[in-house]
């Protein structure tokens, strides 16, 4: 195979005034393909550079979303500071900003300054609720819009808690800021493509909460039209040695699991001989199902199964998944390094053949590019 060409975005610049997680996946995604991006932060950093897990004073969770990226620090306060970020943003093409509704205003770093001094720029907000609405200014993590969106209690539900005062789960998977960074790096991509037809520039607005409603494709069409009849839930199934999960969801599936385990009367049994009655019957098919995974290890569940074409898998530790062969085999993870040593961060979901789209290995010191950077930007008139 010959060498991968250069990434599809090559050649634009982003101006970055993230922090945390949503907004920095975003552009770290778009650095994956080939853009220049500049990550402006405080004088005492992204937050995320101290977040755990820390090795020797270096954030292998900064470096996961930040690779590749070039870092500059500005005190935005300062007039001097935002004289920088205005010139900088005269350069770039895109800009990418997770501020709370209004501060991007306060600081003259807003979609209208700025698209008024650069034609043709794309400005992405990231945002909790978004930059409309009664709601608009609510302070939001993740874990506070998963709760407000009506994802946690959903799952709730399908854990069997029906109770009016049951307990929501713990959390402490940002889905919320992953979906929106995915949202925020599509919106660009298609506001990019509209710039190539019509030459203007757009306004991108993408909020966590609207991130997490498209999710619940069927919980949203539940709560409108509510059904009778109960969900097809899928449910650990207990093995000797740990959990397995399996989808005998279509007919034929159902019907070879029936065989592949020695039960095949289960095929004409009234409780599950039509794919709605099943549906219907679903606790008590696992169940029996169950009766069989529970005496196996589940290395062997799994291997029966999907040998029989039947989808199923054990419960895997993210451990497990770093050293999986699929994962190695598709080139899912690549190495990054900072001053404390080298790690794996997951690249992109998706893969273009051909193009070198993967996640840069550097990770980049606070401020390591402000002379570079800084230095070309006093060569213009940049007076506040």
């Amino acid at each position: 195979m010959g060498q991968a060409l250069p990434g599809p975005l090559q050649g634009l610049r982003v101006l970055d005034f993230t922090n945390m997680l949503a907004g920095p996946y975003c552009t770290r995604l778009l650095a994956d393909h080939g853009a220049e991006v500049i990550k402006v932060e405080p004088p005492e950093g992204d937050h995320n550079r101290n977040r755990r897990p820390v090795r020797d004073g270096h954030s292998s969770f900064f470096g996961h979303v930040n690779c590749g990226k070039r870092s500059i620090v500005l005190n935005l306060k300062s007039p001097e500071a935002r004289a920088h970020a205005l010139a900088l943003a005269d350069t770039a093409d895109i800009v990418v900003e997770n501020w709370r509704p209004g501060v991007a205003a306060r600081l003259g770093l807003d979609h209208p300054t700025l698209s008024a001094r650069r034609a043709g720029l794309i400005y992405c907000s990231i945002s909790g609720f978004g930059q409309e609405g009664p709601g608009a200014l609510r302070p939001a993590y993740a874990p506070i819009v998963h709760a407000a969106s009506g994802f946690d209690l959903a799952q709730l539900l399908y854990q069997n808690q029906k109770a009016p005062n049951a307990r929501p789960a713990n959390t402490a998977t940002f889905i919320a800021d992953v979906m929106g960074g995915l949202a925020g790096f599509a919106a660009i991509q298609t506001a990019l493509y509209h710039r190539q037809n019509t030459g203007a520039g757009q306004f991108v607005d993408v909020s966590l909460l609207d991130c997490m409603l498209n999710l619940m494709v069927y919980e949203i069409q539940e709560a409108q039209s509510p059904s009778p009849a109960p969900i097809r839930v899928y449910q650990p199934l207990r093995a000797r040695d740990g959990y397995v999960v399996t989808a005998p969801t279509s007919q034929r599936n159902f019907e070879v699991l029936c065989r592949t385990i020695g039960h095949p009367e289960w095929i004409a049994d009234p409780r599950f001989a039509t794919t709605k009655i099943r549906e219907e019957n679903w606790e008590a098919l696992m169940r029996l199902i169950e009766d069989w995974t529970s005496p196996r290890g589940a290395a062997e569940c799994e291997s029966i199964l999907l040998e029989a074409g039947v989808p199923c898998t054990r419960y895997h530790s993210v451990a497990e998944v770093l050293a999986d062969p699929q994962t190695l085999g598709r080139g899912s993870f690549t190495r990054v390094a900072d001053p404390a040593g080298s790690y794996l961060v997951p690249n992109a979901p998706f893969r273009m053949p051909g193009l070198a789209i993967a996640a840069r290995p550097h990770v980049p010191a606070l401020g390591e590019d402000n002379a570079a950077i800084l230095n070309g930007l006093r060569r213009r008139d940049i007076s506040p």
